[in-house]
């Protein structure tokens, strides 16, 4: 099958791949290059990226009404989403023979939106999961064509859970390419009640050391490797990348990143301060 792959970050990577051996993938949609890092310099998407290694050809629309347009003359069979970070409109979801195919990390119609992941996390939540999406002009609101749950463990950071949901969303995909080359894709409509995630804002980061323990450690989990939940110790703001619960239910700081200095360990930053 003839098909565009629409994606952005790290985690549409996998599925990128995946739509890159099991269709004919005329081309990729990223979004543009955005300056990044102390000398803000343009860097590429890690979608732009892996297509280039894959010797793909990329798009960078900025206008996606523009775009549709654009490719109007052309056809294909399917469209392919993940991690794109923008709504395609309407004119552009319409244009493939089969539809378009999205891979959200959630389990749909439960934490829509930009940031499902760390939202499951910070909530405790005990299990997620992905979900192949038929794609309308809504946000993440199309019929539901695959799904599967996984529990969350205990200390798992939004890193790994990130990781272990981009390969199962990679896997989903084929599953749904194949679904859609045997003319058997179908899709029910999303079953329970809907919840939005947004993206992360600053305040989103800071820690209030007078929450209860496993409120903190599951913030602290949520933001872990990047961009880190914040405290405020001995009079500067520390990176905190670990924390539990101890048996006695305070707080344990496993390991953090104070400002002008490497990672350590809690004990080493309170050993410091002494």
């Amino acid at each position: 099958m003839r098909a565009l792959f629409f994606g952005t970050s790290a985690f549409a990577v996998p599925s990128l791949r995946a739509a890159a051996t099991h269709t004919q993938l005329a081309a990729v949609v990223t979004q543009p290059d955005r300056p990044a890092g102390r000398g803000q310099r343009l860097r590429p998407s890690d979608v732009k990226s892996a297509a280039l290694e894959l010797g793909l050809r990329v798009y960078e629309p900025v206008n996606l009404r523009d775009f549709a347009a654009q490719i109007a003359a052309e056809s294909f069979d399917l469209f392919a989403l993940a991690s794109y970070g923008r709504i395609l409109p309407k004119a552009l979801i319409e244009q493939p023979r089969l539809g378009a195919l999205n891979v959200h990390p959630s389990l749909l119609p439960h934490y829509r939106g930009a940031t499902p992941i760390q939202t499951a996390i910070a909530n405790g939540d005990r299990e997620t999961g992905v979900t192949i999406m038929l794609m309308d002009a809504g946000m993440d609101t199309g019929d539901v064509a695959l799904q599967e749950r996984v529990a969350i463990a205990g200390g798992e950071t939004f890193g790994q859970l990130h990781d272990r949901l981009a390969l199962l969303g990679a896997e989903l995909l084929v599953q749904a390419i194949d679904l859609a080359q045997r003319g058997a894709l179908d899709g029910h409509p999303q079953i329970g009640e809907p919840s939005v995630t947004r993206p992360i804002a600053k305040s989103d980061l800071l820690l209030d050391l007078a929450w209860p323990a496993q409120r903190i450690v599951d913030r602290v989990r949520a933001f872990s490797p990047q961009p880190a939940a914040r405290v405020e110790l001995g009079g500067e703001v520390v990176k905190i990348l670990r924390a539990h619960v101890a048996p006695d239910g305070s707080l344990e700081i496993d390991e953090l990143i104070a400002p002008n200095r490497g990672r350590m360990s809690g004990a080493q930053y309170l050993r410091g301060k002494r």
